[in-house]
Parts: structure tokens; sequence; C-alpha cells
């Protein structure tokens, strides 16, 4: 596809109703609608050079990484230049089910993580794992960070040596002074991202992560981009498949945000707070269902009762010196996002009651060889969330939305408060949400992938991007809420997201899968690492 014909005349209009101020509307629109085709056309002509990865010698041989160059500000594609970090793992040919067949290549498949603030720059090593082998044959994997995530641009907005403060205290019922505490915090944090990033801060939000997905997709010398979203990730795809639907030739939307513009980001934040509350008593209903092994308590209170005992046992003296209540809470909001954390959290809060802290700090403890990290993910976070939309700006509205519902769920809300509050304070213009849907026949048939007790991205978002997405197939996993599901312990969904990939071939339009099975109680054991997975989405 030539660069002239880049962008559909339906993607031109769709970008018209872009603003990033009312009085330059249409002018910077019609900038950025160029300049995106100007990046593109270069990406495609210089593709990616791909070599070893700078920390090769930790990798397996099958992984390259290489660069592409996108403009900072698409209105200006001749002014500053921006590199993003790429990884890629060719595709193998190899069935694994058959030695003799050799697999015909598809493409690129693409991937992103979600976040905002994930780095997908190692997604080509999952081709190792037997659940991947199959896709792996059949496409060169490809993974990239994100502008503003590791290599690629990276944000920061405060010394990540100061980042981790723990421990820390987390009151699901926050005094007044404490509120103020966390007030003056998050105006710190706002003004840190300013100060830091400069003129350059207003150019990271989620437009343009699509409109570099694009300029990565003609780098890579695809006409057509095969893609797969986690969490945010399905957001931004979300954005590109509604302006350039033309572009696309597969996508995967696994565990979808909700898309309606109304919800990004304020609403779904509050959404997500709700659903973290029933997931939570998930949690506690499985622990007492396995007293005999934690000891915890018979029911999901009595659970909760031994949750908030070791909570007010560690305001008092923190375990190995490190882990508050805050750090308890953290460990055991990923418990919310993934299943299989739930005998690992459960043998540490057991241990630590017991008389034994140190599987708890192994697991709850921050580390400060990881700060930069957690800093740059949390700057990325904060920047894009609080750059595409418009957020209350009136403590006041904060302060009685989330009072109301901590009465009901007060498991998370006050934490995704603060996690969010540096968007009342921020400087500088806000996006307007794009009005994210297609017609039909714009679009190739598109898969999305929902748990329906999903707590990170809750289950009605998922019905909204189905909507919106003419053509699209929603499979759901009943009666289960890990977050991220492709590749994971459900067969059923697995099976649904090879044959699309792999055949192009999808199932009726709303399809169910049984719930995968409960993981099963371990008196001991390491939790499983996730990188990235503290917060997929704000």
């Amino acid at each position: 596809m030539r660069a002239a014909l880049l962008y559909s005349a339906a993607g031109s209009l769709l970008l018209s109703a872009l603003t990033t101020a009312p009085d330059t509307e249409g002018s910077r629109a019609a900038a950025e609608l160029r300049g995106t085709a100007v990046a593109a056309a270069r990406a495609k002509a210089a593709g990616i050079d791909f070599g070893p990865c700078p920390d090769a010698q930790d990798l397996p041989g099958t992984m390259q990484c290489g660069t592409v160059t996108v403009p900072l500000d698409y209105a200006r594609p001749d002014g500053r230049q921006i590199e993003l970090a790429v990884g890629r793992a060719r595709a193998t040919h190899k069935d694994p089910h058959n030695s003799k067949r050799t697999v015909r290549r598809q493409g690129a498949l693409v991937y992103n993580p979600g976040g905002p603030g994930a780095s997908g720059l190692y997604f080509p090593l999952v081709g190792l794992l037997p659940e991947w082998k199959r896709i792996a044959a059949a496409y060169d994997l490809v993974g990239y960070a994100p502008r503003g995530v590791g290599r690629s641009a990276p944000l920061s907005c405060t010394d990540p040596k100061r980042f981790f403060k723990g421990p820390t205290q987390a009151p699901t019922h926050p005094s007044e002074s404490y509120k103020r505490e966390r007030i003056a915090q998050a105006k710190a944090y706002a003004r840190g991202c300013a100060e830091r990033a400069g003129g350059a801060l207003r150019h990271y939000h989620s437009l343009n992560n699509a409109r570099d997905l694009d300029v990565l997709r003609a780098a890579l010398g695809e006409e057509r981009l095969t893609f797969m979203g986690s969490s945010y990730g399905t957001y931004f795809a979300a954005l590109y498949a509604t302006l350039f639907p033309a572009h696309v030739r597969r996508m995967v939307f696994d565990s979808a945000v909700d898309p309606a513009p109304a919800r990004i980001w304020y609403r779904n934040n509050l959404a997500q707070s709700a659903a973290f509350e029933g997931r939570w008593a998930d949690f506690r209903a499985w622990v007492a269902r396995h007293d005999e092994v934690y000891g915890l308590g018979r029911t999901a209170r009595e659970v909760r009762r031994s949750y908030e005992r070791a909570s007010a046992r560690l305001a008092v003296e923190p375990a190995g010196g490190k882990v508050g209540p805050g750090q308890l809470q953290g460990a055991f909001l990923q418990a919310g996002y993934y299943d299989d954390q739930w005998p690992h959290r459960a043998h540490a809060l057991s241990a630590y009651l017991k008389g034994d802290p140190k599987p708890l700090v192994e697991q709850a403890e921050q580390r400060a060889e990881a700060a930069v990290e957690a800093e740059n993910a949390r700057a990325v976070y904060v920047a894009v969330e609080c750059n595409d939309a418009p957020w209350p700006t009136d403590w006041d509205v904060w302060n009685r939305d989330n009072t109301r519902l901590a009465r009901l769920a007060p498991f998370e809300t006050w934490d995704n408060v603060w996690m969010n509050l540096p968007c009342a304070y921020w400087e500088g213009p806000r996006q307007r949400p794009l009005d994210v849907g297609t017609g039909p026949g714009e679009l190739p048939p598109t898969l999305i992938l929902a748990a329906e007790r999903d707590a990170a991205t809750p289950y009605d978002g998922a019905l909204e991007l189905h909507r919106r997405l003419a053509g699209s197939v929603l499979v759901t996993e009943r009666d289960a809420g890990s977050h991220g599901l492709a590749g994971g312990p459900n067969a059923c969904v697995n099976g649904h997201v090879e044959a699309y990939l792999l055949e192009g071939r999808l199932p009726g339009r709303r399809t169910d899968c049984a719930a995968h099975p409960e993981p099963k109680p371990q008196s001991r054991s390491a939790a499983p690492q996730r990188p990235g997975a503290d917060r997929p989405l704000g």
C-alpha cells in the first residue's frame, strides 16, 4: 500500500473530530494525519535493523532487538524524533505436533501487555513456551516498549531513589489529615512530571500510541497489522481499529477496556475499584474453602479478619522493616488480577500470622533494584491517563465519589484514588477521547476475550467494545476472573485464539468457555513472577 493511500476517508473524517484545543482542532488533526502518513512511509523505507539485544548474554539467540523512529509530535513529522525499542523472534516454521511439517509464515504478530507503562519488549520469548509454539511457528513474534517506557524515550516524574517509600499505611477509610498529605503528594508528582519532561509531556497519550503502532507496522514491512493487546493494550488497539480499519488484518483484544469516551479514565477507575471488591471476596472464599491448609478462617468474613489483623500488626511493626499495610495491600491486589497468585498469598499471610514473616517479605517488599523500572512505569501510566481525557479538578468530586464507593468497596478504592490523583492537578492540554467504533464491513472480524469476573477490566467493557466494533466476536470465560486470558490455563480460550490467528476462523458472535480450574492450595511455594503486573490498567 503506497503512502498516499495509507489512510482511508473514514479515518480522515474520524481524525477531524479530535482536539487538543478547540481553536486548533481542524488544522492540528489534518497535520497529525499528514504527519502519521509521512512517518509510516519513512519507516517502511527504512525498515528495522535487527541485531543482538543490549542484554543479549541473558537472552536466547532467537531474540533480536532494533529500533523504530517516530515523531514526538505527529503534527510536526520533521521535528523532534524518538526511538522505540523493538524485540523480535522470527517464525520457527516448526509444527510442534509434526516435526516433518513446515509451517507457512503469516507475517508479524505484534503484542502489547497493557499498563499504560508496561513494556512488551520481551514478548517474543513466549514462543519458547508450549502454549505458544503453534503461533510462534507461523508468526514473527514482535514486542516493543511504547513511547516513554524503558529505552523508548523514557519518562520520569521523580527521583527513583525516593520512589519506594515503604513501609507505608493503607487506610480503607482515610482521615482528613491523611487525605491532605496524599493531595500534596499528588500535586508534587504532577509538578515533577511537568518539570522533568517539559513540553514533550503532552505528546505521551493513547492516540499517539495508536499512531506509533501504525509506524511500527510499516517498519515491519506489513501491509496490514496482526496485533494482540491485553488490558490497556486493547484501548489503543480500539483507537487504531477506528482510525486505521483498512490496516487491520487480525486483532485480539484480551481483557478489554471499556472504550466509551465518558468512561476514559475517571469512571473506568471507579468501576475497577468496585469490581476488585468482588474479586477480593472470591479470593477470601477460596481461602476459606481450604482452611485446613491455611488456618485463616472457615468463612470469607473470618479470612478478612485475619487479613485485617495482619495489617494492624504491620502498622505497628513492619515485617523485615520494609513491609507495612501498604505493601501488604499491594501484594494482595495482585491476587485480584491472577488466581494463580492465591496459594502463594494465602501461604504468606498464614505464615506471617503464625510467626514467620519471611514469605510475606519476599512477596510484598519493594526492592530498590526495581525502583527505576517501577517509577518509569508509574510516570508513563500517569502521563498517558492524565493526557488522554478531562479529569475532575475539584477534590470535592473525588472525595464525594470515592467516599461513597469505599463504603461498599473498601479494598482498592482509596489506593486507586492515590494512583490517579495527579490527574486532578495536571498541567497542559487534554485529549478528547475518540468515539471508538466501526460500521459493518469497515473492519475485518476481530476477537475479544474476557473473563466474566475480571476486576482490572470489568466485563461490561468487553460488552461495550463488542457493541462498537461491527463483526467482532466475544469469547467469555464464565465464572472466572483472571486478567489476561491468551496463553493461560483455559484450553477452550486458547483454542479460539489459535484458530483465529492461524486460520482466520472465529466461533459464533457470542461464545462461552467454562472457567479454568481453581488453583490447588499449597502450603508453601514461591509466588509466580509477573513483570509489570502491579497495575495493568488504571
